[in-house]
């Protein structure tokens, strides 16, 4: 895989909690047990993984960045 700079991270997360965010608007839309809800429900704890993931690489570039 392509090493990945700060900037990029960063940017990715931006687009990823923009996502998370509309979904678990929309979630609040459809009734509890519907499909559509159940898809938001997995879409929304897949985008909350990803934003940790990220949020974790970023820090790890600051770190790297810190040390010299």
């Amino acid at each position: 895989m392509a090493e990945l700079n700060q900037e990029s991270l960063t940017q990715a997360l931006r687009c990823i909690d923009s996502l998370l965010e509309k979904c678990e608007k929309a979630q609040v839309k459809f009734a509890a047990g519907t499909s559509q809800h159940t898809l938001l429900k997995n879409r929304i704890s897949a985008l909350r993984i990803a934003s940790s993931l990220i949020a974790r690489e970023i820090e790890e570039c600051q770190r790297k960045r810190n040390e010299g």
